[in-house]
């Protein structure tokens, strides 16, 4: 499939930020500059959404803890949104390459969106803001530099997202502790607002 490339760089880039690929690739489509884009994605109302649930996220993904709500909010919409888009891309008729294309797309977005979260969640144990803002606006200015090389150069671009991808997943192994402790913090938190027995009977006297 000649589309594949440019199913996997999409489906990547929609594990980081779905609302931005739909965006982006309709706004290629609905000016001509990329023939692949399937109508569905160049329509206004889609443009329209898209644009404010990217704006939604551009927010929410540089307010600590926030972002880790966000992401986990986005667990299953992420990898959905980059099957449907893949599905789209390859053609949307529901036929099997198609279903392949949807299923590569879907499970590249959903190991992107685990390296994502689990980036933040490392970035969270860090006392000050300024890195998660630093890491959001990274993260934005990456997935706008890949979709756009993708129109143009499909296959160098799958390339490096699937080099981003990988040493992502490795990252993810050396932070793994900070991960840990971002996980131990919020449970903290969860009960330290919500302590044992709180709301029970009260007790006979």
């Amino acid at each position: 499939m000649s589309v594949l490339p440019l199913v996997f760089t999409s489906g990547w880039a929609s594990g980081i930020n779905a609302y931005a690929v739909v965006l982006l690739l309709g706004l290629f489509g609905a000016t001509g500059l990329a023939d692949e884009v399937p109508e569905s994605l160049q329509r206004t109302d889609v443009l329209v959404i898209a644009g404010v649930l990217f704006l939604c996220e551009a927010v929410a993904d540089k307010i600590p803890y926030v972002d880790s709500a966000w992401d986990t909010a986005h667990t299953v919409i992420r990898p959905v949104a980059g099957a449907v888009v893949a599905a789209l891309l390859a053609g949307g008729s529901g036929s099997l390459p198609e279903l392949a294309a949807g299923a590569i797309g879907g499970s590249t977005a959903l190991m992107s969106h685990l390296v994502k979260a689990g980036t933040r969640m490392a970035v969270n144990t860090s006392p000050e803001p300024f890195s998660n803002v630093g890491v959001s606006v990274l993260e934005d200015l990456g997935v706008a530099g890949i979709i756009t090389f993708a129109v143009f150069h499909p296959v160098a671009a799958a390339v490096i997202a699937g080099t981003l991808l990988l040493l992502g997943l490795l990252v993810l192994v050396f932070l793994a502790s900070r991960i840990r402790r971002f996980l131990r913090r919020r449970a903290r938190r969860r009960e330290e607002r919500h302590p044992a027995g709180a709301g029970g009977p009260w007790p006979h006297g």
